[in-house]
């Protein structure tokens, strides 16, 4: 009876240690991004939504994003050339969906565009805290940071680009995170 007891709680402390540790991440991606119609209910700020593709770490994803931007260009010190202005992110969320039907769930804790309008490009760097999921990342918790480059793609009627391309990567690091071998004995 104690040699059971002892195999259990080797067992159970083997499985902690394993969701416990923290995972390096790293994960690139490409896809789209453009003004949204859903209205965070932020004053004085825009939403826009990206939508992208990518692979690393964690296997094959999508992610999509919704995020609130300040409407007017705020003062910034890494952000200060004469043809850049500085827009904060002050609220979003995403959710990541993997091929196996996982969906791990970000929130936005900050996040900025450095619109360089001479280059025609903007370069973006969000932090998102991991608030857990489903399947195997039901007990995820992390932090993630995205950095991406931004090109216009499609103009409204007035020139102001309204369809954009995005490039970059995620990095940082997950823990509670299931083996896919853990999961399947869940499933039996």
């Amino acid at each position: 009876m104690k040699y059971i007891a002892t195999m259990a709680l080797m067992l159970i402390l083997s499985v902690a240690s394993v969701y416990a540790q923290q995972h390096p991440i790293k994960m690139v991606f490409s896809g789209t991004a453009a003004p949204s119609t859903i209205n965070l209910q932020q004053p004085n700020t825009n939403t826009s939504e990206e939508n992208i593709a990518g692979n690393g770490t964690l296997g094959p994803f999508t992610f999509r994003n919704l995020r609130a931007t300040e409407a007017s260009p705020q003062p910034s010190s890494t952000c200060s050339g004469p043809t850049q202005l500085y827009f904060p992110s002050v609220a979003g969320a995403g959710v990541f969906r993997f091929r196996d039907g996982s969906l791990l769930k970000v929130n936005l804790t900050q996040g900025s565009d450095c619109i360089d309008f001479a280059a025609q490009e903007a370069h973006c760097t969000f932090t998102f805290q991991i608030t857990g999921g489903t399947g195997r990342f039901k007990d995820a918790s992390g932090v993630l940071t995205l950095t991406e480059t931004v090109l216009p793609v499609l103009a409204d009627a007035f020139h102001n680009p309204v369809f954009f391309a995005d490039t970059g990567e995620f990095t940082g690091t997950v823990s509670g995170v299931a083996r896919e071998a853990d999961r399947q004995e869940e499933q039996q």
